[in-house]
């Protein structure tokens, strides 16, 4: 098996990027998840909304390749309002366990000026390990 390209069905086609890469060894790189659908609309506009859907962009791409959330291995998050974040604490973590149980990763959380999308207010990247079964 070679590098393969993992796009969950159903999503719009993503343009000059992947949305997964998976190597042969089952490591598994999703790129960049912001808070929008399959089609590419925002419909949260909150920063709970956003990163809830951003996670469940992540956990598609994972289970398109085979994988569970446990595979996750690392999460990068770059959100763009620091005192945004920190206020909501508790919401975060509630969110975060209803998409991804009570596995959690190695994270890093980077405060970035602005994302591409000028309504994203957060982006999430992740590498997960898939077993062959």
């Amino acid at each position: 098996m070679t590098h393969r390209i993992i796009q969950p069905e159903g999503w719009a086609p993503a343009k000059g990027y992947a949305n997964g890469m998976l190597s042969a060894d089952g490591h598994l790189f999703v790129g960049g998840q912001i808070g929008w659908t399959a089609n590419q609309t925002f419909e949260a506009h909150d920063f709970i909304g956003q990163m809830k859907q951003a996670l469940k962009n992540i956990r598609a791409v994972v289970e398109a390749a085979g994988g569970v959330p446990e595979d996750i291995m690392r999460l990068t998050w770059y959100v763009t309002d620091k005192a945004e974040y920190l206020a909501a604490q508790a919401e975060v973590g509630q969110a975060y366990r209803e998409v991804m149980g009570r596995h959690f990763p190695a994270m890093a959380m980077v405060v970035v000026a602005a994302l591409v999308e000028d309504e994203a207010k957060v982006e999430i990247e992740a590498t997960a390990v898939i077993s062959k079964k």
